[in-house]
């Protein structure tokens, strides 16, 4: 298997996150190594959806109050091809682009 979790998202797709993209987003963003099960949360049920500022991409964001900081935001960019969802990056923002 080469992905972590695959889930279906509130809009019925089909979202994955692959061993390779979990390698970049817990090397390039440290702390979300603790946040595995908040990143399946956002995609299960996400506050908001956006339209990403590039390309065929769309951000996902859930709210985390309990989160120490002013990032309580969790971010995850989200790459569809052929109807099907891919991670390419998730963490913690300040507000909702």
């Amino acid at each position: 298997m080469n992905h972590i979790f695959e889930v279906i998202d509130k809009t019925g797709r089909k979202i994955r996150l692959t061993k390779k993209q979990w390698n970049h987003i817990s090397t390039k963003h440290p702390i979300m190594s603790s946040y595995l099960r908040e990143i399946e949360e956002t995609i299960n049920n996400p506050d908001k959806i956006v339209l990403h500022e590039r390309g065929n991409l769309f951000d996902y964001y859930k709210y985390y109050k309990h989160k120490e900081g002013k990032f309580k935001f969790l971010k995850t960019v989200i790459k569809y091809l052929n109807g099907d969802g891919f991670i390419l990056s998730a963490y913690f923002v300040a507000y909702i682009n």
